[in-house]
């Protein structure tokens, strides 16, 4: 039996975005009654809500999202539980519980505060050895819910992306994962010419009591 959890933020008009970021518009622009058919029209940024960044967001690659191979958006899935961690740091007990092609998905709480000021300004943010202790495993994609794994001039992202680790932001409701054995990732992006995608992650719980 499986179990899936909806790791990701409801795109909506004038959602939260980071204060770099633009407006998100959604509106129905076609009726049933007028138009014989009901539509909506999104404008929106590739790095609102529930997002995956690629290399090329901060750096030189010319690898857009849509030429990644699929198979790098699945894969096992390792939740770190970092609550009220300020600097999140490499702790002796992730050596046995990451290994290569993972995604990892650190949990801090701060989604908590997803739709507030606080929630960009007073983040939590990854300490550089552990940003380096996912380099040496060589994890496919690093998950988190916090609006980036750092602050301005944004290293760790840097770091990161020139060792071709994809970084999500803005997951939700990680607390479900916590406790949880054995799951896997499903984070599959627009197939989309662009530096990032909107995504909707799922965990896929494959041991349920």
């Amino acid at each position: 039996m499986r179990k899936y959890i909806d790791l990701s933020q409801s795109i909506i008009h004038d959602m939260p975005i980071h204060p770099y970021d633009d407006k998100v518009i959604l509106y129905q622009d076609k009726y049933l009654d007028k138009d014989k058919y009901v539509n909506h029209r999104l404008e929106i940024g590739m790095h609102s809500g529930t997002h995956i960044d690629t290399s090329m967001h901060m750096t030189d690659s010319k690898t857009y999202i849509s030429d990644i191979p699929i198979d790098r958006f699945i894969g096992r899935g390792v939740l770190l539980d970092a609550g009220n961690e300020r600097n999140i740091k490499f702790k002796d007990s992730y050596s046995d519980l990451v290994q290569k092609d993972d995604i990892v998905l650190i949990y801090t709480g701060h989604s908590d505060l997803y739709g507030t000021d606080e929630y960009y300004s007073n983040q939590p943010v990854i300490d550089e050895e552990l940003a380096d202790f996912f380099i040496e495993k060589n994890i496919k994609m690093l998950g988190m819910d916090l609006p980036s794994p750092d602050n301005y001039p944004f290293d760790i992202h840097k770091k990161l992306f020139a060792n071709n680790i994809l970084i999500i932001e803005n997951l939700a409701n990680l607390s479900k994962l916590v406790g949880v054995e054995s799951f896997e990732v499903i984070a599959f992006p627009l197939k989309i010419k662009a530096e990032a995608s909107i995504v909707r992650v799922v965990a896929c719980i494959t041991k349920v009591k």
